[in-house]
């Protein structure tokens, strides 16, 4: 017979996932509360434009956490591969996709290149990709000349930059196009939030009450079309956030119900059983390090079509803004513990943060110190919550 949950149960077993939401929509509050304009349409838009690629590498970076590893070379990766773009398209006049190409094959032959030390020749992740942090910056300069190229321009700079409209409507100046889709997305997620729950009712597991189910579908319903109708009022639906709503619903699928993502979460939970159950350690250690140099190439693209230009510069600490948005997430300091979507929501905290704080006129360093002590409470949360799952 099936179990059903009450919110309370549903929460204390959740505890890690459900904490992070819960800290995010306090987040959101306290920043409305203090500027009028935070949640204001133009400056919605601009937290998705502006942030973008923190939120593409932290879809990569929980996977390999998830692994039990880590890559500290992201943010030289993002300059490598955008400058490689800049000198093909600004330089030599080559076409958009051309660029695009050159970028993500860079990547992926960035992630072959580490995966096969971390993999094959039993490097730690830690010291391979601390090597590679500073021979793919190096790189980046030379193939740069140590001068910045602008513009991209046309269909490069669209990339990040442009948006999907169907033109306004009516007088009220809201855009179609983009409440369909966000409606469109929001039945798509109340039909796969019934079908798992009656896969899981099938297999006599615990699932919450029907008026907490309606309820949560509500409530998500509710926030994703109220942040559509934002977005419909300002410029539309920004061409970035359909490929950020691509990569996630992607990976999600991967890390969640394929082979692969199953093995990553069996290797990073511990490594002699998983071992000992025939998966493929270094394939699937190899082929981690490769998506995530995919990653890392199609945020250098959206990073360096967001600026216009491609910049020596580009990509300074990035690594460390997309380690902690998978840390903030949920992802454990050990392996084998994190979510895609626990990554995008510590992802979105750290750029509600940084824009809010923006917003406010906060220095620099007070923002640098106020996320190194959201990093360290995660961390900190993630600690205690272990010990209490083992006390139990």
């Amino acid at each position: 017979m099936t179990a059903i949950a009450g919110f309370g149960d549903m929460v204390t077993r959740n505890l890690r996932q459900s904490g992070i939401f819960v800290a995010f929509v306090i987040i959101v509050l306290m920043f409305s509360l203090m500027n009028s304009n935070f949640l204001s349409p133009g400056n919605l838009t601009n937290i998705v434009l502006q942030y973008s690629y923190i939120l593409i590498l932290a879809i990569g970076m929980v996977m390999v956490i998830v692994l039990g590893q880590i890559d500290l070379s992201v943010g030289s990766v993002v300059a490598l591969t955008g400058a490689v773009a800049g000198v093909l398209v600004i330089r030599h006049g080559a076409p958009w996709w051309i660029g695009v190409l050159a970028a993500l094959l860079v990547g992926v032959l960035v992630g072959m290149w580490q995966g096969f030390w971390v993999a094959y020749v039993g490097i730690p992740g830690f010291i391979v990709t601390l090597a590679g942090m500073l021979l793919f910056r190096g790189m980046t300069y030379r193939v740069l000349d140590n001068v910045s190229l602008s513009p991209f321009g046309g269909t490069y700079y669209d990339i990040a930059n442009g948006f999907s409209t169907n033109g306004w409507f009516g007088g009220y100046g809201v855009d179609v196009f983009t409440l369909v889709i966000f409606a469109v997305a929001v039945a798509g997620y109340a039909v796969s939030q019934w079908r798992t729950r009656r896969g899981r009712i099938a297999y006599q597991q615990v699932v919450e009450s029907m008026p907490i189910f309606v309820g949560k579908i509500v409530a998500v319903a509710v926030v994703v079309m109220w942040f559509g109708y934002q977005l419909a009022q300002y410029r539309g639906l920004p061409n970035v956030l359909i490929l950020l709503a691509v990569l996630i619903l992607a990976y999600s699928v991967v890390t969640q119900r394929s082979v692969f993502g199953r093995h990553v979460y069996a290797i990073g939970g511990n490594l002699n059983a998983a071992q000992l159950s025939g998966v493929k350690v270094r394939v699937v250690t190899f082929w981690t390090y490769v998506n995530m140099g995919l990653l890392a190439g199609v945020a250098g693209v959206v990073f360096s079509s967001r600026m216009n230009g491609a910049q020596p510069s580009a990509g300074n600490m990035f690594e460390l803004d997309a380690i902690a948005a998978a840390f903030i997430g949920g992802a454990s300091t050990t392996g084998g513990v994190g979510r895609v979507t626990g990554a995008m929501t510590g992802a979105l905290i750290m750029a509600v943060m940084s824009n809010g704080m923006q917003l406010m006129g906060v220095p620099q360093s007070i923002q640098q110190m106020v996320k190194g002590l959201v990093l360290l409470l995660a961390v900190a949360f993630d600690v205690w919550n272990k010990r209490r799952a083992d006390a139990r």
